[in-house]
């Protein structure tokens, strides 16, 4: 199957491939047998447009709330010193980077082009991060200076220049869009040029807050702690300007957490769930910022983690409950994570793995108190004979920084 809609050499060199019998038929009908089979599986035959009337709600108001939505709750503060965030809306604000001023980068690969790179298709309607930084300051607040391309300097003295005469810069870093092999890369260190933008910048001694657009994280070492702020928005959709900014200047409360470990080395690569037996000679969980990491513009603490039974039976179950309560000014939502370590099993064990989850909104002061249901599914495994098997034994459940054992019968 050719998934390229611009270039047709491959029908062309396979039916030359198949007239020179280099390619047997039989061959080219497996592929499409497959294909056909797949089809009639979902139904494509009988039914191709089965939810017609949802072509309604394409750019509707409510799918549009619900991007803007689904980026407020992704978007996560990884890095908040000096209470940089939120910007005071009558700061004098410089913003940078080469993701400033694109929609596409918001959006990534197969979004209107295969690429998504065709920045001129983009609705007029959307803001890309400088706009809705503007619309939240003011014109005459905000100065942009792009500074650099994403691998090449322009005018990193301009910007220079203008952050001299800021009360804070935004640097807006991060990829081109992408997708597919055009997207590979041979080191996950952040362009160049970009590192040296902030580099440059933070000679100033202007407070930097970093806003990271891109699809995987890329190293940024160098210039981590040249930054006093630093956001991860990922690829939040045609909204994410606008909820990127609704969180800048808080107007809205981050309460997303990180769903990978963000490296601080290309080759340090080791997961937060590694195998025990793997962390030894300095091959240890050393990352930027944690998995399951993220800030809020207010603060939790989780409290009085209880299980309801010191055993489990192997058809049974087991209840989890903690306290998490708002401890800082604000309404924010927290995720309380719940992670299970197996002690001792026949295969070696993670050290600990997320297991469940529950985001939860809360007004300061308040508290509320959450309840996990663990089963027996929970604590399975791929055994020897690559089947998934539960043993009895011992495991630990963890939450923050507190924990409780039981065992499995």
């Amino acid at each position: 199957m050719s998934m390229v809609p611009l270039d047709f050499s491959f029908y062309d060199l396979l039916l030359e491939l198949a007239k020179e019998g280099k390619v047997p038929i039989s061959r080219i009908d497996d592929a499409v047998r497959r294909i056909l089979r797949v089809k009639f599986m979902t139904g494509i035959f009988e039914n191709a447009y089965h939810e017609k009337s949802l072509k309604a709600s394409v750019g509707s108001k409510e799918s549009t709330e619900a991007n803007f939505q689904s980026a407020l709750e992704a978007i996560t503060l990884l890095k908040n010193d000096k209470g940089v965030l939120p910007l005071k809306k009558d700061a004098r604000i410089l913003v940078t980077g080469p993701t400033a001023n694109l929609l596409s980068v918001l959006n990534g690969g197969w979004t209107i082009t295969w690429q998504g790179d065709a920045e001129d298709h983009y609705p007029k309607d959307k803001l890309t991060l400088l706009a809705a930084i503007t619309g939240k300051a003011g014109k005459n607040a905000v100065t942009y200076v792009p500074g650099t391309s994403f691998n090449a300097v322009i005018d990193v003295p301009a910007a220079v220049a203008a952050a001299e005469k800021s009360d804070v810069i935004v640097a807006c870093l991060g990829e081109k869009t992408y997708c597919e092999t055009p997207g590979n890369i041979d080191d996950l260190t952040l362009d160049e040029a970009q590192l040296k933008l902030v580099e440059e910048l933070a000679k100033t001694k202007k407070p930097i807050v970093l806003v990271l657009t891109e699809g995987r994280p890329r190293i940024i070492r160098r210039i981590a702690g040249l930054c006093d702020g630093i956001m991860m928005t990922y690829l939040p959709g045609m909204e994410g300007g606008k909820a990127a900014a609704a969180i800048l200047f808080g107007d809205a409360n981050p309460c997303g957490k990180l769903p990978f470990s963000y490296p601080r080395y290309p080759n340090s690569l080791v997961l937060y769930d590694h195998k025990l037996l793997e962390a030894f000679d300095g091959n240890t969980y050393n990352p930027e910022f944690k998995f399951g990491y993220g800030l809020s513009y207010t603060t939790f603490a989780c409290s009085d983690l209880a299980l309801s039974a010191k055993s489990m039976p192997q058809g049974g179950s087991l209840t989890v409950t903690v306290v998490v309560k708002n401890t800082g000014a604000r309404a924010g939502k927290e995720v309380v994570q719940m992670y299970v370590s197996d002690l001792v099993r026949s295969v070696s064990a993670p050290n600990k793995q997320l297991k469940k989850f529950a985001k939860v909104a809360l007004k300061p002061g308040e508290s509320r108190t959450i309840s996990f249901a663990l089963t027996a599914d929970d604590l399975s495994f791929i055994g020897l004979d690559n089947k998934r098997i539960v043993e009895p034994g011992a495991f630990r459940v963890s939450v923050a920084d507190m924990n409780r054992e039981f065992d499995l019968k």
